[in-house]
């Protein structure tokens, strides 16, 4: 006998939790179904901190920012837990780029200002600078290991199923609802029925959607940032999260623009935006190619006086990327889809969530820059 929900959620990372939890607390019956075991590294949800990074000039981030920022306390008073940090973000380089971010957010109210290199030098020892700083209070580092138990357990204690190890087969629209049906962990084959599904695959989404969701373009790399060792004199220096806009004659071999935060117990977490070879999610070499490891520490010798260049601890995950790098969040008939998150999307998790589970529903608009009307489909 198939199995009714209301609604079923195909990946559990940290976009399908959010969206199972938001979909949970509206009294829905929601299944969840996840292909890999729970705290597996074969996508882009792993790992302890993200950037709580809002370093945008375009208002359709800051505006799902604000959201994010709101639901991220949220979170933290139902679970009692601690989600967010706070420490601050430091923008510096393309001086362009750097302004475009600071008109933008103070045109907001955000708190957020511009301080020269020498005093953002002697605030932030470990660090080098160049150009004006813009700092941003309102910003720091998610606690990503802990987000993701708190949106299982709250999706969980709201009535949600979530099944692990179970890799979807087929997702079958028909005029009512939506057959899905996945391999479970035994080999055996489950199918389950609901009005509709959300998928939010990852890497894996365009093959899910192959057929019934028309995407644009979508590139899978494999990045590899690294966590660094303090070195001792600066083990006590204060860490605020960061980006450096790197200026077009820079970007060259696997450079690109940096990014990175302090995780705590781990080092400095510095990598490269996006500029990962590309591959198939299931056949990754997880090991940073020699010349990308060359390069990364490089950079980090420049500019990073407060840690070991030579301690690299590397971290590989994927990025699934449009070629904007905005956001795909729409709905074509039954399905909705979440997907082409470009590396730059856990800030959001819980906005995200949220948007794609009153897509699903019908019950508010995707913002427009997200559509899929957006990207050319």
């Amino acid at each position: 006998m198939t199995e009714q929900f209301d609604r079923i959620v195909v990946g559990g990372g940290a976009m399908g939790l959010a969206t199972t939890w938001q979909l949970a607390s509206r009294g829905l019956r929601v299944l969840m179904l996840e292909r890999f075991a729970p705290g597996h590294r074969r996508g882009a949800s792993h790992g302890a901190t993200r950037n709580m990074n809002n370093a945008y000039a375009e208002h359709h981030y800051l505006d799902l920012y604000d959201e994010a920022l709101r639901l991220w306390r949220e979170l933290e008073a139902d679970s009692g837990r601690r989600l967010l940090t706070l420490c601050g973000l430091v923008t510096h380089g393309d001086p362009e780029r750097v302004r475009a971010t600071h008109t933008a957010l103070v045109a907001r109210g955000a708190s957020a200002g511009l301080i020269t290199t020498a005093d953002a030098e002697a605030r932030w020892t470990g660090m080098r600078f160049e150009g004006e700083v813009l700092v941003n209070r309102d910003a720091g580092r998610v606690h990503a290991a802990e987000a993701l138990e708190v949106l299982d357990a709250l999706s969980r204690e709201r009535g949600a199923e979530l099944r692990s190890e179970h890799r979807v087969l087929a997702i079958e629209p028909g005029e009512n609802r939506v057959v899905v049906t996945a391999e479970t962990p035994d080999g055996e084959r489950a199918a389950a029925e609901a009005e509709g599904v959300v998928v939010t695959a990852g890497a894996w989404s365009a093959r899910l959607l192959e057929g019934l969701v028309g995407l644009p373009p979508m590139r899978v790399t494999e990045e590899h940032p690294a966590h660094f060792t303090l070195r001792p004199e600066f083990a006590s220096a204060a860490w605020p999260s960061f980006n450096h806009f790197q200026p077009a004659e820079r970007l060259t071999g696997y450079r690109g623009d940096v990014y990175g935060m302090l995780t705590p117990g781990e080092g400095v977490k510095v990598g490269f935006h996006g500029t990962g070879d590309e591959v198939d999610p299931d056949r990754r070499r997880f090991r940073a190619p020699n010349e990308a490891r060359a390069q990364l520490r490089e950079h980090v010798a420049r500019w990073f006086p407060g840690v070991d260049p030579y301690s690299a601890a590397e971290v590989s995950c994927t990025y699934t990327l449009t070629p904007s790098e905005r956001f795909v969040l729409d709905t074509r008939g039954r399905v909705t889809v979440g997907a082409g998150f470009s590396g730059h999307g856990f800030k959001f998790v819980p906005a995200i969530g949220r948007v794609l589970a009153d897509a699903s529903l019908g019950a508010a608009p995707v913002p427009e820059a997200f559509r899929l009307a957006a990207h050319g489909v």
